[in-house]
C-alpha cells in the first residue's frame, strides 16, 4: 500500500482526510484514529459498571483502575509515537527496575540528596534510550531485536550491580517531603499524583504531534522513511529523539514508583514491557506505523486498566481476566483496521464546477 507523506510544515496529522462540509458531526468521527478506542473504553467500563456494580464506581474502584492507567500510560505515550513511527521499545521493564534501583541505591543506600537519585535515574533512561536509538539507526537491525537486547542487558547488570553495591535485590529509601509530594503523594488517600503527570504529559505531546512539524516528521517517519528523508526529515535524530523519551517516560514511572512504595526491587517494571504494547495498539496505533494518536492511546491505557482491575468487582474467577483481555485486544485491532479503512477511503466531494 502507498502511503502517502503530508507536508512537513503544516501542524495536521495526515492520517484522517479532511470532513465534508455536508457530513455531520457524528459521521465525521469515524474518520478518526481514535474512535475505536473509544467505542472499546466505553464499553468495558458500561460492562464493568453493570456486572462489578457500587465497588467498581466508588472511589477506591476507580483509583485502583485510574492508577494503574497512570503509570502505565506514563510509559505508553512515548512508546506509541514510537510505533506511529514504525518502531518498538520493549526495553522499558528494565529501564523501570534500573532507574527505580538507581534512585534507591544513590539517594537511599550512599544516602545522596533525593534530587541527585531523581536526576541519576532519569539520566539512565535517557542514556538507554539514546542507545536504542543510536543502535537501531546506525545498524539497521529491527528495533525489536534491539530493545529485547537491552532489556536482557540492563536487567542482568541492575541485578548485579545490586547485588555487588548493597548486597541485596531491595533497597529503601526515605523520601524527603517534597519529593513525595510531587511523585508519591497520594490524593484523598487513594488517587495517586501520577494520574496528574500522565494526563500533563498527555496534552503536551497532543500539542507536539498536532500542532507542530515535529508531529507530521513522525507520521511521515512511520508512513515512509524514505520518503521522509527524501524530503529532507532528519529521519535518525528523530528516531532518537523518540527512543530517549520511551526511555525518559520509563525512568519517571520508576522513580514514581521508589518514592510511592519507599523503596525499590530489582524485578519491578517487567509487567510494562508488553502492557504499554498493548494499551497502544488497543488505542488504535498500528504496528506498522503511521497512524494513530495520544488521545487513542490514552483510551486504549483506560481500557486496558479498567479490564485489569474491574475483574475483581465482578466476583468471578480472576483467572478470566486474560480472556476477556484477549478478545479485547483482539475485538480492537478489528474494529482499528474498520475505521483506519473508513479513514484512509474517504474523499471529499469536488467543488462544484461555476
Amino acid at each position: 500500500m502507498t502511503t502517502s507523506l503530508p507536508d512537513t510544515t503544516a501542524g495536521t496529522k495526515p492520517a484522517a482526510a479532511p470532513p465534508k462540509q455536508s457530513e455531520s458531526p457524528v459521521g465525521q468521527l469515524r474518520h478518526r484514529p481514535e474512535v475505536g478506542a473509544l467505542i472499546g473504553t466505553i464499553s468495558v467500563f458500561v460492562f464493568f459498571a453493570i456486572f462489578g456494580g457500587e465497588k467498581f464506581l466508588a472511589p477506591a474502584g476507580a483509583a485502583s483502575w485510574l492508577n494503574i492507567a497512570s503509570e502505565l500510560g506514563i510509559i505508553a505515550i512515548p512508546v506509541g509515537l514510537l510505533m506511529i513511527a514504525g518502531e518498538l521499545d520493549v526495553s522499558v521493564g528494565s529501564v523501570l527496575a534500573g532507574s527505580s534501583m538507581t534512585l534507591a541505591i544513590v539517594s537511599g543506600h550512599w544516602g545522596a540528596p533525593m534530587i541527585v537519585g531523581i536526576v541519576c535515574a532519569l539520566g539512565l533512561g535517557l542514556l538507554t534510550g539514546l542507545l536504542n536509538g543510536i543502535l537501531v539507526t546506525r545498524t539497521n537491525v529491527h528495533s525489536l531485536v534491539v530493545t529485547l537486547a537491552t532489556l536482557s542487558g540492563l536487567a542482568g547488570l541492575t541485578l548485579g550491580l545490586s547485588r555487588v553495591t548493597t548486597g541485596t535485590t531491595s533497597v529503601a529509601v526515605s523520601p524527603d517531603p517534597l519529593s513525595k509530594t510531587l511523585f508519591g503523594k497520594l490524593i484523598a488517600g487513594q488517587f495517586e499524583v501520577a494520574i496528574f503527570w500522565w494526563l500533563g504529559l498527555a496534552v503536551l505531546v497532543t500539542v507536539v504531534l498536532q500542532m507542530m512539524k515535529y508531529g507530521n516528521w513522525i507520521f511521515a517517519i512511520g508512513g515512509d522513511k524514505e520518503s521522509a528523508r527524501a524530503t529532507g526529515i532528519p529521519v535518525n535524530k528523530v528516531k532518537i529523539a523518540l527512543y530517549m523519551a520511551s526511555g525518559f517516560g520509563a525512568a519517571l514511572v520508576g522513580v514514581i514508583q521508589t518514592i510511592l512504595y519507599n523503596g525499590a526491587q530489582v524485578a519491578n517494571g517487567q509487567s510494562f514491557v508488553f502492557n504499554s504494547i498493548i494499551a497502544v495498539v488497543i488505542g488504535g496505533v498500528l504496528l506498522t506505523g503511521g497512524y494513530g494518536s495520544v488521545v487513542g492511546v490514552v483510551l486504549g491505557t483506560l481500557t486496558f486498566a479498567i479490564v485489569n482491575q474491574g475483574i475483581y468487582y465482578t466476583g468471578w474467577n480472576s483467572d478470566w481476566a486474560s480472556l476477556i483481555l484477549g478478545i479485547l485486544i483482539l475485538a480492537a485491532v478489528l474494529m482499528n483496521n474498520t475505521f483506519r479503512r473508513l479513514a484512509l477511503s474517504y474523499k471529499p466531494r469536488s467543488a462544484k464546477k461555476a
